[in-house]
């Protein structure tokens, strides 16, 4: 899922980046409400996180023009501003959400979560995908972003989930550490052992009985993995 992120605040901006992306999401990053426009065209992002004040053009303004052009892309506004009347522009606008400045991480990443939630479902809602997958004694649930074991409910970010169905497309087969990378990450990622190695430490600690002997996700040294 790709999101576009416009915040003219440089370190709010690159932290909510690193944060997103180690979820597993795609970034675009815009400074200003221009740019943010011209992104928007650019990349067609699957998410909007928007400041209101920005320079150029402001995140009212942002989110008008976007939704002349798409009236379903999810747009999360955030803003310094505590005034009833700011969230009901917003939400007037178009906008899905609203999070006042300053935030917790815990809490913007519980909001991206619910939205993303919003977009799989709607994405997948007129095809003949099954709603979940069987993996090992799990049914997985990628729109909802879990996985459940009888009546246990793991919680799985989006690029855990990603890892999971790469696995589970190639069941039986051994899924190499570059199959794993373009397919989670993307073909034009710079492949990092010790990233894809920490992913799987703790997806492993998640969904398998005993995560030092692994079951679901078996180790192929010096290839990859198997499911």
């Amino acid at each position: 899922m790709k999101i576009l992120i416009a915040e003219d605040d440089k370190h709010i901006l690159n932290g909510m980046a690193d944060l997103l992306e180690k979820e597993g999401y795609t970034i675009i990053k815009a400074a200003n409400g221009k740019v943010a426009l011209q992104l928007f065209e650019q990349h067609q992002p699957d998410f909007i996180i928007l400041d209101i004040m920005m320079p150029e053009l402001d995140g009212y303004s942002v989110c008008r023009a976007i939704r002349k052009l798409d009236e379903d892309v999810p747009i999360l506004f955030l803003s310094a501003k505590d005034e009833e009347i700011d969230r009901v522009i917003g939400l007037e606008l178009g906008a899905d959400d609203y999070m006042n400045k300053p935030f917790g991480i815990h809490e913007l990443r519980a909001r991206i979560k619910a939205i993303a939630k919003r977009y799989l479902k709607l994405k997948n809602a007129n095809t003949s995908q099954e709603d979940y997958f069987q993996f090992g004694d799990l049914n997985v649930y990628p729109t909802e972003l879990y996985a459940k074991r009888n009546d246990q409910i793991i919680e799985l970010t989006l690029r855990e989930i990603k890892i999971l169905q790469c696995l589970y497309q190639h069941k039986n087969q051994v899924v190499t550490r570059d199959m794993l990378f373009d397919y989670v990450w993307g073909y034009d990622y710079l492949p990092n052992s010790r990233t894809l190695d920490q992913h799987i430490s703790k997806l492993r600690k998640q969904i398998e009985i005993n995560p030092t002997i692994p079951i679901l996700i078996k180790t192929i040294h010096g290839i990859g993995y198997r499911h």
